[in-house]
């Protein structure tokens, strides 16, 4: 190492411990590469690294794909990425058929009135009109306070596409960086944890990063208060600092353990319930940590949607209205879009 280090032309003088340093920080990074390409591997059902599982593994990281964002791999493949355009285009088109299906209430209230004036007294038909007033007043009011739900969660985040379920929750796909993860509009955030309530997985750093001290006190006081989670077990915060109200810490199982899909399934329907509990109308779904709990990309979106649809289909009327998965990566995008093509097909 200091013979290639005295060779290039970085400095004039060279330390004893360069090489040693150097030699290090080589091993990390090709250890850090090796474990993330591992698992882009495992989620692709392949038992061998190839250079395509490298270039995932890179660009799915932040700090990696900012240190080789000029390299190019060999035989890597290109990063798979559907546009917002082309499925905006396709949930307005969704939105149009709702429209058609479902006539407004205003409509309806014209057809009573019609029936009304075909009566021919005008002391009736004068009498009739003024509840339409009123009918058009309460049907502003409505939308109004049906737009003030449905603005999305905000600035920075790009809804890919929707799918509305039966009992009337709707499914979006959202994309935005991590780091916006503080300012998301949503009632509730769902914090992928360990029992301990950690903040030391990406999710809960960007949260302790948005909400500060404050947010940080808040996690300290629940720890004392309900003191270690159990497998599968939700708990409910208060969201200083952030735009959402609460923050939804839940314990997910490890990956390989017994019955862990059940598990995981179960986890996230208490995150549901706890939401429910608290009478919120938006929730939004981070994807699981990729470090200790390796769950599998493929496996937990198919586990999620899961647990969410039959969750609904088996409730009683339900608070929430809107289901957000955020996203942050291009790989999850892919997935959780093919995901939701077969529930629609379902």
């Amino acid at each position: 190492m200091m013979r290639y280090l005295k060779k290039g032309t970085y400095k004039y003088r060279i330390g004893v411990g360069a090489p040693v340093y150097m030699a290090a920080v080589i091993e990390y990074l090709a250890a850090e590469i090796l474990e993330l390409a591992g698992n882009a591997a495992r989620d692709n059902k392949k038992g061998r690294i190839a250079p395509r599982h490298i270039l995932l593994a890179v660009a799915n990281d932040e700090e990696l794909n900012q240190l080789l964002k000029g390299v190019t791999i060999a035989s890597g493949g290109v990063l798979p990425r559907i546009h917002p355009e082309l499925l905006a285009k396709k949930r307005g088109i969704k939105s149009k058929s709702d429209t058609i299906l479902s006539p407004s209430p205003e409509k309806r209230g014209r057809k009573s009135l019609g029936g009304i004036k075909k009566s021919g007294k005008k002391a009736k038909a004068s009498k009739a009109r003024t509840p339409k007033k009123n009918k058009q007043k309460d049907s502003e009011k409505e939308g109004a306070s049906n737009s003030a739900t449905d603005d999305g969660p905000g600035d920075g985040f790009t809804i890919l596409s929707s799918k509305s379920l039966v009992p009337g929750q709707k499914l979006s796909l959202t994309q935005s960086d991590i780091s916006h993860i503080g300012s998301m509009k949503v009632e509730g955030i769902v914090h992928p944890t360990t029992g301990e309530i950690d903040l030391k997985e990406e999710v809960g750093k960007a949260l302790e990063k948005a909400g500060g001290k404050e947010f940080l006190e808040t996690v300290k006081e629940l720890r004392k208060s309900q003191g270690p989670l159990e497998v599968t077990e939700a708990a409910l915060s208060q969201s200083t600092g952030l735009a959402a109200k609460f923050v939804i810490h839940c314990h997910i199982p490890q990956w390989g353990s017994d019955k862990c899909e059940e598990q995981l399934e179960e986890s996230i329907k208490n995150c549901l319930t706890a939401a429910e509990d608290k009478k919120l109308k938006s929730v939004a779904f981070p994807p699981l940590p990729s470090g200790r709990n390796c769950f599998p990309k493929q496996t937990a979106a198919q586990v999620t949607l899961k647990a969410i649809s039959s969750h609904f289909d088996d409730s009683s009327p339900s608070s929430l209205k809107n289901i957000y998965f955020l996203l942050f990566d291009s790989e999850s995008i892919g997935i959780y879009v093919q995901e939701m093509a077969k529930l629609d097909a379902k």
